[in-house]
């Protein structure tokens, strides 16, 4: 195989991945690039950049409502098989920290007018974290996530302290030393 036909088979992993299509794989760096020279970038050590959803109901909500608790922001899709292995994990991190000032909070990227799945979805897996929808993949951009699942863990300041592309486990040794810190109980 070529180099071109691997960077292509590249391009339209990541269009796939992000929810868009092979079209928009050249779309894909130009928002990197841009998101490069932005200085709300979200990066380890830095405040978390600004952002604002609407859940399920409609109701208007934003990370800067959650300033004092702990946040595990995940980014998710209906159509993502890895999410659906993952949300259970995050499921069960939110039982066990919820007491210790935890809060887990899934934005869905499905297409706006997709509620009622996103709903049906969350009650399927028995999630009971809030779920903020975001049809138009801002928080991809916002946070710079190049695909789905993708999860970043903000301090009681508003200080970004982890992320991770990929699924996760309630188990994942850099979470967890990463939760310990940021809920007071570790170093």
């Amino acid at each position: 195989m070529s180099v071109t036909g691997i960077l292509v088979g590249v391009a339209i992993f990541l269009a796939a991945c992000t929810g868009g299509t092979a079209a928009d794989s050249d779309g894909a760096a130009n928002a990197a690039s841009r998101t490069r020279s932005s200085p709300t970038r979200a990066r380890i050590g830095n405040p978390a950049p600004a952002y604002a959803a609407r859940t399920i109901a409609g109701d208007s909500v934003s990370l800067a409502d959650h300033r004092g608790r702990v946040v595990l922001l995940n980014i998710w899709a209906t159509w993502c098989h890895p999410c659906r292995t993952e949300i259970p994990e995050l499921q069960a991190l939110y039982e066990k920290e919820r007491e210790r000032g935890l809060e887990v909070i899934g934005v869905s990227i499905d297409a706006g007018g997709e509620d009622a799945a996103v709903a049906d979805f969350a009650r399927e897996y028995g999630v009971t974290y809030p779920i903020w929808r975001d049809g138009d993949g801002r928080v991809s951009t916002t946070f710079a996530a190049v695909g789905v699942p993708a999860t970043y863990l903000i301090d009681r300041d508003g200080v970004l302290r982890w992320s991770h592309l990929g699924p996760v486990t309630a188990s994942d040794p850099a979470l967890v030393q990463a939760l310990e810190t940021a809920l007071g109980g570790g170093s």
